[in-house]
Order: structure tokens, then C-alpha cells, then sequence
């Protein structure tokens, strides 16, 4: 009853707006009069739309009557296992699978939702890919997408009844009971699954590093960093470099899984890294080293070895190149006699050394893993490079 008086009332606002047309009415009557088509509109679709609730509830307790029947039988379910085979089951799902399990009923959502089966798809699938920058990417992403926006913060002038803004209150209502079974058990935003579906569905640009950037023949042998976005449909990923010199933001398409990689330290592409490794360097050792082409430019790693110098024949009894205060760095990739072959620092006080024709060599890191050297020498270049 209240509902029809009111819109009785409103009505009745209207026509008398329009049946005394001799003063010109205020700016407020104007607003109250599309006001009052906009309460009108609203009220209209709630009933509407509070019917459809009534019939759906009415078919959702006849559906869980029936699960009810079902369970009361003597038909044995997954949750009628013993703890440690369910939680075995639940561990060898794939993510699709536990997407799928995670739908069946609470208590297997709570479970499917968990961090602790969520980590282990994570490490199998993105392990190699993300590292620590990522992850405190992610929740910087969390933090941006969860602030109110600036709009909201902004004063505006008060009129009568307030900004518009206020009928939204009746289409979130209506929102609530379009999507009230939808919203019973939102995903938490900082669990590992949502994480995962990000990357997954692309959503989420996480920095990594690509080996041999654009596939250019300029690029052999090295490491950039660049923003990342996984392509599921491809398998591959949309690589996003940063800007340099006059070229701005530079794309790649169909970037494959043996290109990526985490970074292994954090240091930033147009940092210097402070290389602490000199003292421990050794004709032989693999290392990788920053260099750019000029000071506009960001920073790649490089791989390379540690030479002898040029008064020492190699033999190792008697090779006392460690000692010297000069480190020879050869880049074997490069034809003898290339400018390219061969670099030259200091041990004791290295900085950036180069200039614009040779480029700048910056800091570097000796490759004590195995697979770190196996990776570069995986991506050796069929034909010497000039």
C-alpha cells in the first residue's frame, strides 16, 4: 500500500508541476520533477525485480529440497572420505578442476579456494616467471583497484535532495537481488587463487626479463626486463618494453616460456647494480653484465666469461690473473678482432665505465647455478656474430 501511495504522490507532483505554468518554477522544482521520473523508473524495476527474486527463491528451496532427499540416502560423497584422501584428491586437480569442485558446496569451496592447494599450481605453472618484484607488484595492484576513487573526494555544490548519485542506493538493491547468489562467497582478493586467475586471464602485467628481446640479431645473448601479460589462447605472452632513446614503448607479440624469466636480483633497468662479486672473479667464471648504448637507454645483462689477460698463456699453474687489479671480460659470441669481443674494468673501483660509440658497461654478477649457465648456453647463437 505505502508503495502505490508513493508513487500516487509522485504523480500527483508532476501533473501539478505542469498545470501551473505562470511563474517560472525555481531551479530546485526543476530538479525535484527528474527527481521524481527517476524515483518512478527506479521503483518500477525493483517491484519488477523483487517478483523475479520471490520465483527464484521459491525454485532455489525446491532445488536444495531435493539435495536434502539426496543426501539423506545412504549414497556416500567425496566429503565422506577420510581427511588425508580427500585432501590427496583435492591436491592432483589441475586449476580447472578445483574450479570446478570448488562449485559443488561450501565446504568444498572454502577448501578448493585454499592457499595451500593454490601455492603448489602457482609454483608448478609461474614459479620459473615470477619473483619477488611481481608478487609486490600484485599487491600494489590490490591497493590501487581497492582505493575509492578521487572522484568521490571531490566537493560539489548541494542542491535539493542531494547529487544523483543517492538513486543509485535503488539500482545496488536491485543489483543485490539480480546477484544475491552470486555474491554469497566473493574471492578474496589477496588469495593465491586470485592471483593465479589474474595472470591467467591477463589481466595482471608482472615485470620479468626476456632473453634475446624482439628476436633481433642485436640482442643475441642478452637479458631485458620488460612487462609481461599472458595470452592463454597462445600460450605466450604480450611483452611490454620500456621507453628508450626516441622510441617509446616498444610491444612484442608471442614472447615463449624458455624467453622469460624471473629477475634474479631487484635492481631497476636504468640502475647501476653494485657489483660485489669482483674480488671472487676468475679467468673462466660466467658472468652477466649490465651494459646500454647510451645513457638515455635502460640497462640489459649481457652474457659473457672471464678472460685471462694478455701476458698470461692460461695455464692454470702459474695463471695469477685473479691478482691483477684489470679484469678481461670476453663475449666468445662476437668474431675475434670485433670491438664487441672483449671488455676491460677495474677490480677495485668499477663504476660505469664506456662511452657512445662502445656503449656503457655497468654492474655485473657472477652465474654461480648451473641452470643459469645452462639457459645462456641453450640460447648460443648457431653462427659467430660479427
Amino acid at each position: 500500500m505505502l508503495f502505490f501511495l508513493l508513487i500516487s504522490s509522485l504523480s500527483f507532483f508532476l501533473l501539478l508541476s505542469k498545470s501551473l505554468p505562470l511563474q517560472p518554477f525555481p531551479s530546485w522544482a526543476k530538479e525535484g520533477r527528474l527527481l521524481s521520473f527517476l524515483f518512478v523508473k527506479e521503483f518500477h524495476l525493483l517491484s519488477l525485480n523483487s517478483v523475479k527474486y520471490v520465483f527464484k527463491s521459491m525454485a532455489a528451496k525446491k532445488h536444495a529440497s531435493r539435495i536434502e532427499t539426496i543426501e539423506d540416502s545412504n549414497e556416500i560423497s567425496v566429503l565422506d572420505l577420510p581427511e588425508l584422501a580427500l585432501e590427496c584428491i583435492l591436491g592432483k586437480l589441475s586449476p580447472a578442476g578445483l574450479c570446478n569442485m570448488a562449485g559443488v558446496c561450501r565446504s568444498l569451496r572454502q577448501r578448493c579456494r585454499s592457499d595451500y592447494l593454490w601455492e603448489r599450481q602457482m609454483r608448478e605453472k609461474w614459479g620459473r616467471v615470477i619473483g619477488k618484484t611481481a608478487e609486490r607488484n600484485w599487491h600494489k595492484y590490490l591497493n590501487a583497484r581497492n582505493e575509492p576513487s578521487i572522484c568521490n573526494s571531490v566537493g560539489k555544490p548541494k542542491r535539493l535532495f542531494g547529487s544523483l548519485s543517492r538513486l543509485c542506493s535503488l539500482s545496488w538493491l536491485k543489483f543485490r537481488l539480480d546477484g544475491s547468489r552470486k555474491l554469497k562467497s566473493p574471492l578474496p582478493d589477496d588469495s593465491i587463487m586470485s592471483w593465479y586467475l589474474s595472470l591467467e586471464s591477463g589481466k595482471f602485467w608482472f615485470p620479468a626479463q626476456i632473453y634475446n628481446r624482439e628476436g633481433h640479431v642485436g640482442f643475441m645473448l642478452s637479458c631485458y626486463d620488460a612487462e609481461l601479460s599472458y595470452d592463454c589462447n597462445t600460450d605466450t605472452f604480450h611483452a611490454k618494453y620500456p621507453p628508450h632513446g626516441r622510441r617509446t614503448i616498444v610491444m612484442e607479440e608471442g614472447v615463449e616460456w624458455d624467453r622469460i624469466r624471473a629477475p634474479p636480483i631487484d635492481t631497476l633497468a636504468h640502475d647501476l647494480h653494485i657489483s660485489d662479486c669482483l674480488h671472487d672473479l676468475h679467468p673462466g667464471d660466467h658472468i652477466e653484465i649490465q651494459w646500454r648504448r647510451n645513457k638515455e637507454y635502460p640497462y640489459g645483462w649481457w652474457y659473457g666469461v672471464v678472460g685471462h689477460l694478455q701476458l698470461c698463456d692460461g695455464n692454470e699453474h702459474f695463471c695469477r690473473c685473479h691478482s691483477s687489479e684489470t679484469i678481461i671480460l670476453e663475449f666468445n659470441q662476437y668474431t675475434p678482432g670485433s670491438r664487441w669481443r672483449q671488455a676491460t674494468i677495474n677490480r677495485k673501483d668499477h663504476r660505469e665505465e664506456g662511452n657512445e660509440t662502445d656503449g656503457f658497461y655497468g654492474g655485473i654478477r657472477k652465474l654461480y647455478s648451473k641452470d643459469e649457465i645452462s639457459t645462456w648456453r641453450q640460447l648460443w647463437p648457431a653462427d659467430i656474430l660479427e
